[in-house]
């Protein structure tokens, strides 16, 4: 069924995802919710030494070993990071992974419709972690690949 054919009987518009919407400085991000395997308040980090400064380091999450990346570092966000964080816990293969966020948003059911492509006037440090955005009411949502932001080359 071609997309105007889907358009046509009404299934595009009722087709919905589920994301874990997440703020860092004044943006609007999100992962798919499938994902994530759970959010957790600040932990205990242990400092990696020689690390790049995104990494902040290592968590003792229940016996498992999950590096600390933070978002607001790797995408150079300036301004006050919030005393208060949240850690967004995802694995890629067989390691875990904290993404370091602001503050922590509701689940979205977001409509497949509202997604478009990664606008060209994005900052290129932050336009290679980025899938496309989704148009919501009075602000940008911008989908983040977990993939590239996993596999970072410095």
């Amino acid at each position: 069924m071609s997309e105007m054919d889907t358009a046509q009987t009404g299934n595009l518009s009722s087709e919905v995802v589920q994301l874990c919407g997440f703020k860092i400085g004044g943006g609007f991000y999100a992962v798919p919710v499938l994902e994530v395997q759970e959010v957790v308040k600040p932990q205990i980090l242990t400092t990696v030494p020689l690390a790049p400064d995104y990494i902040d380091g290592l968590i003792n999450l229940r016996g498992q070993v999950v590096t600390a990346i933070n978002l607001r570092k790797l995408f150079h966000i300036t301004g006050n990071a919030p005393e208060e964080f949240m850690n967004i816990i995802v694995r890629n293969e067989d390691s875990l992974y904290s993404l370091v966020v602001d503050e922590i948003m509701d689940v979205m059911d977001v409509e497949v419709k509202t997604f478009e492509d990664t606008p060209d006037a994005l900052d290129k440090e932050i336009k290679k972690y980025i899938k496309g955005v989704y148009k919501l009411e009075g602000k940008l949502l911008v989908l983040l690949s977990l993939e590239k932001l996993l596999n970072i080359e410095v």
